[in-house]
């Protein structure tokens, strides 16, 4: 289960896929690095840059730790700053459980993903161009039949969806 590493996600993972590998998307993670960089060093600085840039390394073979001991080691400048890098800390030590033993490489290794955009554009393309254009409303029960539809028709299995239909 890739997630963000909203509270929210890791709930449903749990309830729904309980036996499932929980994964925060490695470039959500990365970007609150960079946030964080540039909330401690400056918006434009060469530091901010170079300090995400090795965290982000120390995050690509797990070692939250590692990332976690930095963000710990940072002076901040000002009372902004401080209260960047506790927030920061706050979700690396929630999620990093999920960051830890290799993951990224390990499913990269796999051929899996280990960012969540494929599947975010993937839901973009299904649903938002059916059933997001100017003037639509839906219900539920019909958004769901046309959310199946199109997945059958952009999955190539059309005439699979419409011989089983018939057949019954």
């Amino acid at each position: 289960m890739l997630g963000d590493g909203a509270p929210w996600i890791w709930g449903i993972a749990t309830e729904y896929f309980p036996f499932a590998i929980q994964c925060v998307d490695l470039y959500h993670a990365r970007q609150h690095l960079a946030e964080l960089g540039k909330a401690a060093y400056g918006p434009n600085s060469i530091a901010a840059k170079q300090w995400s840039d090795s965290r982000s390394d120390e995050l690509d073979i797990s070692d939250v730790e590692a990332v976690i001991d930095s963000m710990k080691q940072i002076e901040p400048r000002d009372d902004q700053a401080r209260d960047e890098i506790r927030k920061a800390i706050d979700y690396f030590e929630k999620n990093k459980e999920r960051m830890r033993y290799m993951r990224y490489a390990s499913f990269r290794s796999q051929g899996l993903f280990v960012g969540s955009g494929v599947m975010e554009a993937g839901c973009k393309t299904i649903v938002g161009q059916r059933l997001k254009p100017s003037g639509m409303r839906w219900t539920v029960s019909g958004a769901n039949k046309i959310i199946a539809l199109r997945c059958c028709q952009l999955s190539g299995r059309w005439e699979e969806f419409w011989e089983e239909r018939s057949a019954g």
